[in-house]
């Protein structure tokens, strides 16, 4: 199967446009969505009504700090008072639709477990050891996820695919056991020093991994920004910063 793996759209209608148009030409079976999928861009609602209407069949999608955030207030999570700003500005342009997917349609914890093609898969939005905020590091503790065949994670806003393998008793496996871990990057607001929208398609099959860039009108989701807000988050688009 492909699995196509989108992350933190951040409300940016033209990106996530740009990457549904990509799909015109290229088959995915099933979609995980790894949360912030609103805020900072000024397109949350729209982006929110195209995700729902999605013909993809959705196999998993969880909170990001930004949902969380947002509908329970937990501002005090953001580090800096212009986050703060745009997640509270963010919430008073919801609609009762918006409110309504961000509440039924998306798993509040920021984690989710499945099964697919034989292989048990973890998605979160950080790491295990921080669901909200975590970003993967290839020298931390990674057997805290032997449970788990195939990681997901987003948060980051900067692609990565690796293999990690450990030992175990297992001889049909010669004693190993391989865990892939995989960050998309950002459809909305990559931070890799490359201001194009990014996901990524993984085939189960041959366990093989696309991380791909699109490119995407940036000006005309800039010049939808407010000017209540502060331009931080409008200029980051230029530079993927």
């Amino acid at each position: 199967m492909k699995l196509l793996i989108l992350s933190d759209i951040h409300g940016n209608l033209a990106a996530v446009q740009a990457v549904l148009d990509y799909l015109n030409n290229r088959q995915v079976d099933c979609l995980a969505l790894l949360g912030d999928l609103i805020d900072y861009c000024p397109h949350s609602n729209e982006v929110l009504e195209i995700i729902a209407n999605l013909k993809i069949p959705v196999i998993c999608n969880i909170w990001g700090n930004h949902e969380d955030a947002i509908i329970y207030d937990h501002y005090e999570r953001f580090t800096v008072s212009r986050a703060i700003e745009s997640s509270k500005y963010t919430k008073s342009t919801l609609s009762s639709e918006s409110f309504n997917y961000l509440n039924t349609q998306m798993e509040k914890k920021g984690w989710q477990k499945f099964l697919l093609d034989g292989k048990k898969y973890l998605a979160v939005h950080g790491t295990i050891e921080d669901i909200w905020r975590g970003q993967f590091d290839v020298k931390a503790d990674l057997s805290l996820y032997l449970d788990y065949d195939v990681v997901l994670m987003g948060h980051s806003h900067r692609p990565i695919f690796y293999e990690a393998f450990f030992k175990c008793e297992d001889e049909k496996t010669r004693n190993q056991k391989k865990i892939i871990f995989i960050n998309p990057g950002s459809v909305g607001q990559p931070r890799n020093l490359n201001f194009h929208s990014q996901f990524a398609i993984f085939d189960t099959v041959l366990q093989t991994c696309e991380l791909i860039k699109v490119p995407y009108d940036i000006k005309l989701e800039q010049e939808a920004f407010s000017d209540k807000l502060d331009p931080f988050y409008k200029k980051r688009l230029e530079m993927g910063v």
